[in-house]
């Protein structure tokens, strides 16, 4: 068995890199696939939530485990925690290219999550730049969206204009994304709602870019 490495990144904080991270990892979970979730940012945000979800209930860690790693470990741990899980999820630190390179090159694909700044737009120019260095398939996401708005349609041209690959699934600016988070839950998780529609479109749409190659 060899799982699919999926790098979350953006060079810029508060984007939902950790966010989108654990969404994902309950997606798959809900596909009936196993996860494993790799942090290697410093502020520790994904651990928390793991942990909280542990504390709260252990099993709903089943099928779910998570690790640690410096940047210089990473490529060991994601080949080691490939073997025995379907996907493997890293959660990267913001800025520090030197931190970003190695878990960029352990990954199979890239997705870069864009909320509705300018800001991350401009963020967002680095990470793709750097990912294209390592000839590594790139997903943008855009996160926190706001349809109908006139900062949406900015980001949106703005991102197109970047020649990457945008994902048609986004998730909307809800607040129960981060409710959910903070009790160490997905939005994907519970009654039928948008946001687990959006979780559920996601996930399938990261899992035909991985089958693809």
């Amino acid at each position: 068995m060899t799982g699919s490495v999926i790098t979350v990144a953006q060079q810029k904080g508060g984007s939902g890199k950790t966010t989108v991270s654990a969404n994902l990892a309950i997606g798959f979970r809900l596909a009936g696939k196993s996860v494993a979730l790799v942090d290697i940012d410093p502020q520790g945000s994904l651990g928390r939530w793991f942990m909280t979800r542990l504390e709260r209930d252990p099993d709903a860690v089943s099928g779910l485990d998570f690790a640690t790693s410096s940047a210089w470990g990473v490529t060991y741990e994601c080949r080691k925690l490939a073997e025995t899980h379907d996907f493997v999820i890293v959660d990267t630190p913001p800025k520090a290219d030197s931190d970003l390179r190695p878990a960029l090159r352990a990954a199979d694909l890239v997705v870069v999550p864009v909320s509705m700044s300018h800001l991350d737009i401009w963020a967002t120019e680095g990470v793709l730049d750097l990912a294209r260095r390592e000839n590594k398939e790139v997903l943008v996401v855009l996160n926190r969206t706001r349809p109908g708005t006139r900062l949406a349609a900015e980001v949106a041209e703005a991102v197109k204009g970047m020649e990457a690959r945008i994902a048609q699934a986004h998730l909307a600016n809800r607040v129960g994304y981060a409710e959910a988070f903070g009790q160490g839950r997905s939005a994907a998780e519970g009654r039928k709602s948008p946001a687990r529609d959006e979780i559920a479109a996601l996930t399938a749409e990261v899992a035909q870019v991985l089958a693809n190659g």
